[in-house]
């Protein structure tokens, strides 16, 4: 049996993997339904509509009845849904398949980060960075997958249907090594702070929301930015978003270290400025290989948000016995979810009225207003603690 810590890597792989099998095949997705830029991006609100709505609820659940039932419930309806997205034959029906992969995907999104949330616990060890690169990794092999499907004139059915079932098989595999446990035990000590009144959640969702917005933007757009402001085929612009995936999969890997020697706060902030230069740089040049540059940085630089904020949500939640964080997490990631909602529609909408250069652009700037949130994080968190615990906690 697999130890904790892969299973749970493994998940993450597997989430990645799927979301990005279909998200890289967007152009053709969109010929199918007969979908416009606007148009698309409205459809695209389903999923984060599904997101947001569910992730309140799969937070408690999780309390309740442990990450690991959560996990197997998200997946389960997943490889049942992503295969589903082939068989959309307009804009609307599309969105409604994206609900229901959306719902599903809160459920996966929330349990896995409290699961990661308890290895990381129990081997002491900052090891968020690595579980997120799972979903890296995972986006890079559906993204390179579906540009290799492409490549050979699959459909999307075939493409879709293969993916789901190798999901499927790999997640069985681990499932039983998932950390389970509740966390919520009758001899667990409460914690009754207002999770809604504390500035310092709110900032950390803040930034989760600006980062939720650029992932977004690159996940659902750089392929069509790809083939409509450069020139690429469908194949090349698909390959492309793999060079964000391995910069943010390289990035999180050698994640522990940096977030050791750096902190938290000084890591969020400098990838948020590498992330910001590197998408501006992706826009302003119109040159393809300044494109493939750019979303590398921009990978780069945003690899750190997620399992950072993650990491200190869950801490900031953690009872006396070691558990908690559920409700912080929650919290966090709803807020984040919001960011999947507003980006296509906005990043759809200015497009439409311009092109996707301008639209793209305008995220760069959104990324860049994470480094004044960050920094307000940090004194709201340091005005939290006891002075002896703000003088020990890295900055």
């Amino acid at each position: 049996m697999p130890t904790p810590r892969l299973a749970v890597f493994t998940v993450f792989l597997f989430n990645g993997a799927l979301f990005l099998s279909w998200a890289a095949r967007m152009p053709a997705v969109a010929t199918q339904v007969g979908a416009t830029e606007a148009t698309l991006g409205l459809a695209l609100l389903g999923a984060s509509l599904g997101l947001a709505l569910t992730a309140p609820f799969a937070a408690r659940m999780c309390a309740r009845v442990g990450a690991r039932k959560l996990i197997v419930v998200g997946s389960a309806v997943t490889v049942v849904g992503v295969p589903a997205l082939a068989f959309a034959g307009s804009p609307l029906h599309l969105g409604l398949n994206l609900f229901v992969l959306g719902a599903c995907g809160a459920s996966l999104d929330v349990g896995m980060n409290v699961a990661a949330v308890a290895v990381t616990r129990a081997l002491d060890r900052p090891l968020m960075p690595q579980f997120h690169a799972g979903f890296s990794v995972g986006g890079l092999v559906g993204s390179l997958g579906a540009a290799a499907a492409a490549s050979v004139g699959w459909g999307l059915t075939r493409h879709l249907v293969t993916t789901a079932v190798i999901g499927a098989v790999a997640l069985a595999w681990v499932i039983r090594a998932v950390p389970g446990a509740t966390g919520e035990t009758a001899d667990a000590p409460k914690d009754n702070r207002p999770v809604l009144k504390r500035p310092f959640l709110w900032l950390l969702a803040v930034v989760t929301l600006f980062s939720a917005i650029a992932e977004g933007a690159t996940a659902d757009w750089s392929a069509l930015f790809f083939v409509k402001e450069r020139g690429l085929s469908e194949a090349a612009a698909a390959a492309a978003y793999a060079g964000f995936s391995i910069a943010m999969a390289a990035a999180r890997l050698l994640g522990e270290p940096a977030q050791r020697r750096l902190g938290p706060y000084r890591l969020l902030v400098g990838g948020a400025l590498v992330a910001a230069a590197g998408l501006a740089l992706a826009v302003l040049v119109p040159v393809a290989a300044s494109g493939y540059v750019g979303f590398a940085l921009a990978g780069l630089g945003l690899a750190f948000a997620f399992p950072v904020i993650m990491d200190l949500a869950g801490d900031a939640g953690r009872r006396a016995d070691g558990t908690g964080g559920e409700r912080e997490i929650g919290l966090v990631t709803t807020v984040a979810y919001t960011g999947f909602l507003l980006g296509p529609p906005m990043v759809g909408g200015i497009a439409h009225a311009s092109n996707l250069s301008v639209s793209l652009g305008v995220v760069a700037v959104v990324i860049a207003l994470m480094v004044p949130v960050v920094l307000l994080a940090r004194r709201s968190r340091a005005r939290e603690l006891t002075p002896r615990e703000a003088c020990s906690t890295p900055l």
